[in-house]
């Protein structure tokens, strides 16, 4: 028959292993809370405790609060009555609800303005929609297909007339082509007195 393996009792020297290091601090740290956690539900006991990591970083756990208790512990105060814990504990409330009233009223704002931005999104993609003539040809009905025939029909010979007219001019002045005529002077009379 085998013997069975007990458990083996840790050696209370500090840890060589930096990570064995961190895992067992973060380990032992939380079972320390719930300890003291328990302690304070079981006995009512006010405790603050506060841990450095090996990291430098800072934990603590407090009950009723750890400010609150170090305040205390500096200033050697007595603990409070009971009557002074139940106006602390019912200002606190107070704020609380003050509290929860303020972030309603910001997210019932939130979403009010959430829907403002949704109808904004909706006008502008209404006032987005294309005018009949910039529609792709394929998606046009029959009198908009005429309608866009005729107009490009009116732009070709308002085209065509402009063109005559730049080489008419050319080919009487045998001038270099002007797309954008210019007016021209109409002469002064001279008075001769």
């Amino acid at each position: 028959m085998r013997k069975s393996r007990e458990r083996q009792k840790v050696e209370m020297v500090k840890m060589p292993n930096e990570s064995n290091l961190q895992v067992t601090f973060s380990k032992r740290r939380s079972g320390l809370f719930k300890k003291a956690s328990e302690l304070c539900t079981l006995c009512g006991a006010e405790i603050a405790i506060i841990v450095f990591s090996p990291g430098k970083k800072v934990f603590s756990f407090g009950h009723p609060c750890v400010e609150a208790l170090i305040e205390r512990f500096v200033t050697r105060n007595p603990p409070p009555s009971f009557g002074t814990l139940q106006l602390i504990e019912a200002h606190r409330n107070v704020n609380v609800r003050e509290l929860n009233a303020q972030l309603t009223q910001v997210l019932n704002r939130v979403e009010m303005e959430k829907k403002h931005g949704e109808e904004l999104n909706k006008l502008r993609k209404a006032n987005q929609v294309l005018f009949w003539w910039e529609l792709p040809i394929g998606e046009m009905e029959m009198n908009q297909l005429e309608q866009l025939k005729a107009s490009l029909n009116e732009l070709k010979k308002n085209v065509t007339q402009q063109a005559d007219q730049i080489l008419i001019q050319t080919s009487n002045d045998n001038l270099p082509p002007q797309f954008f005529p210019t007016p021209t002077p109409t002469p002064t009379p001279i008075n001769s007195n």
